[in-house]
């Protein structure tokens, strides 16, 4: 990320999405925190991210989108627990995010077939740049 300003809305976006389904989990709130230590974002910024609102800022690199596309991925899958409302909001905000539908529902298929939820970045890279060719 490039702008602190741009690091604090990926966060912002991330624990949005956390709550969809209703619930904050203590996994999903543990991944949040170890998220916002890798984004350098001070604790006190970060636990007040959850009693504000603030728009988003888009991302202007495609590597980045997919590396926030991926990160909710894994937010979701957290839990143990998959919630249509989170499977459609995250369709929903790959397509805000100029990402290929059938690209991140391939991602998310993979992800669910997964014993460990984790895909290598080089898997997910690939998949994204099949698109382009």
């Amino acid at each position: 990320m490039n702008t602190y300003e741009e690091r604090i809305s990926l966060l912002n976006e991330m624990i949005a999405f956390a709550v969809v389904d209703g619930e904050l989990h203590e996994r999903e709130k543990q991944f949040l925190s170890i998220v916002a230590t890798q984004l350098r974002i001070p604790k006190e910024v970060y636990l007040d991210l959850f009693h504000s609102e603030m728009d988003p800022v888009p991302i202007k690199s495609e590597f980045q989108r997919i590396q926030q596309f991926y990160r909710l991925a894994l937010l979701m899958h957290v839990d143990g627990v998959l919630h249509e409302r989170e499977q459609i909001a995250i369709q929903q905000i790959a397509i805000n995010m100029g990402l290929n539908p059938a690209i991140t529902k391939r991602i998310l298929k993979m992800m669910h077939e997964s014993e460990t939820k984790i895909i290598a970045p080089d898997l997910i890279l690939d998949a994204f740049r099949e698109q382009h060719n």
